[in-house]
């Protein structure tokens, strides 16, 4: 099991991301993300929009345990993250995380 908080710190750091729930869902409509993970505490429908488009565009989804003020402070920022689309995984193991 990978520790999900370091992959995604280091896909901060050497990888390609983008934040918000705004370009999440872009990125799924347009199949230009490799993995879009949501807080668990996004808005319904925004999480549901989200996990429709990813579902046509064959793009995992994974749901992170924290709240998007947790999912922020591990990306390093100081204000609260509700998504991320992840374009390229730079250095990280992150897109490991979808797989059984």
């Amino acid at each position: 099991m990978i520790d999900v908080n370091k992959a995604i710190a280091t896909t901060v750091k050497t990888g390609k991301i983008q934040f918000g729930t705004s370009m999440a869902l872009k990125n799924a409509k347009v199949k230009k993300a490799k993995l879009i993970i949501i807080a668990s505490n996004c808005p319904s429908h925004f999480r549901e929009s989200i996990e429709y488009y990813c579902s046509l565009s064959d793009i995992p989804v994974s749901i992170y345990n924290g709240t998007s003020l947790d999912l922020g402070a591990v990306c390093g920022k100081p204000f609260e993250v509700s998504a991320l689309s992840i374009k390229e995984p730079g250095d990280s193991n992150i897109l490991k995380i979808t797989e059984p």
